[in-house]
Order: C-alpha cells, then structure tokens, then sequence
C-alpha cells in the first residue's frame, strides 16, 4: 500500500476528472473502516461542485437473503464474500459502466431489517461518477477479481486493527443493540477474519485514504 491521503486530496483528484464519461471508482476496505462514510463524502463533494454529477452504489445490496444462507449453512459468516451475489453485482457494473439505458435500478440493504430492498435507488444516464463502495470490490480471488475490469480508479480505506474493533463494537452494541458478549463472538468469529481477508487478498489501490478524524 501507498502512503495514505486526507479523503479532501482524494475528493480533490477525482474533482479533476475529465467530464463527460461514465467512470465507476471503487471504495474498499475492511468492515468498519468507513467505507460508506467515505463514499458519502466523495460524492457529496462532487455534487457541491456540479449538482448531480455523482452518486454512490453500494455493493452490500447484493448481500444473499438469510433463507438462502440458512440452506447453505452460511448464516453465521453473513458479510463473508461468499455471502454475495457476485455474478449479479458484476452484471449490474457492467450495465453501469455501459451507461446504455435512460436509468438503472439498484438495490440497497437495509441495516435496520437485515435485508436487500431490491429497485430501492435510481442512477440516471447524466451521472457521470459513480462510487462504488464495498469491503471485495479489490479481491484478487475469483470470482471477485472479475470487478477489476469495471473500475476506472481505485481507492482503499485503511484503517488500524484496534480503530476496526472498536468501531465494530459500536456498530453491533449501539446500533443493533446486540450484547457486549454476542457482540464479541461477532466480531471475532466473522468481521474480522473478513477484514483479514480484505487485507491480505485486496490489489493495491491507486489511492490509499486514512480514516477520517
């Protein structure tokens, strides 16, 4: 990895792209580094700048229904980058980074319910960036490593170890109200083994952003 830089120099280098072309920019990094965070910032300043120009596609729509991974035995291991539709994640950057159709539906998932809203935003054929946040999106492992053809740039989040465990207490203890304990078995047994995966398995990102303060 590259030395990191403030997210305002990344916001800043993609601001200088040229216009007119569609261009997919992947965000990744480990659960709980920011990602969606960061993809929000990216394109909400690009907006600040020419109102409509980007929007962020996040790949956690593509999660896998908890009764498909109920049969597969992968209940416990949801977020793991078998828990995905990969197939169908790499069909839908395909269709955006065509950009052949007046507007595309996306799904979204919805943290509250624990499921993918399917249709539940639009991209339009005048947005010309889109962020692309997922924690795979740079996994050198098929089937994952078949996103790399979509992306124009790339940017990984990095964040340390002991910031990641802590934010993923947060996340499970404040937002779901999951207890300390079942919290901790959480984390360790699947976020992260997954962050591990992503950082030992992710190609190096043409730029690398440290977490916001």
């Amino acid at each position: 990895m590259t030395d990191p830089i403030p997210r305002e120099a990344c916001l800043a280098r993609l601001a200088e792209l040229p216009r007119g072309a569609r261009r997919l920019i992947a965000v990744a990094g480990a659960p709980g580094s920011g990602k969606s965070r960061l993809a929000c910032f990216l394109a909400e300043g690009l907006n600040a700048g020419s109102p409509g120009r980007a929007e962020v596609v996040p790949m956690d729509g593509f999660h896998y229904d908890d009764a498909v991974l109920e049969a597969r035995g992968l209940r416990p291991r949801k977020g793991a980058p078998a828990t995905f539709d990969v197939a169908g994640f790499d069909h839908l950057l395909a269709r955006l980074r065509a950009n052949a159709e007046p507007e595309i539906a996306i799904p979204v998932f919805d943290r509250d319910l624990e499921i993918s809203r399917a249709g539940a935003r639009i991209v339009g054929q005048e947005t010309e960036i889109l962020v692309v946040e997922g924690n795979y999106l740079l996994l050198d492992l098929a089937p994952w490593d078949r996103l790399a053809r979509h992306f124009d740039a790339t940017v990984f989040l990095e964040v340390e170890a002991a910031e990641l465990e802590r934010r993923l207490l947060r996340r499970w203890e404040v937002r779901h109200g999951i207890p300390p304990e079942e919290a901790a078995r959480r984390i360790r047994g699947n976020d992260l083994p997954n962050g591990e995966t992503v950082r030992r398995h992710s190609r190096a990102a043409d730029w690398v952003v440290g977490p916001a303060p």
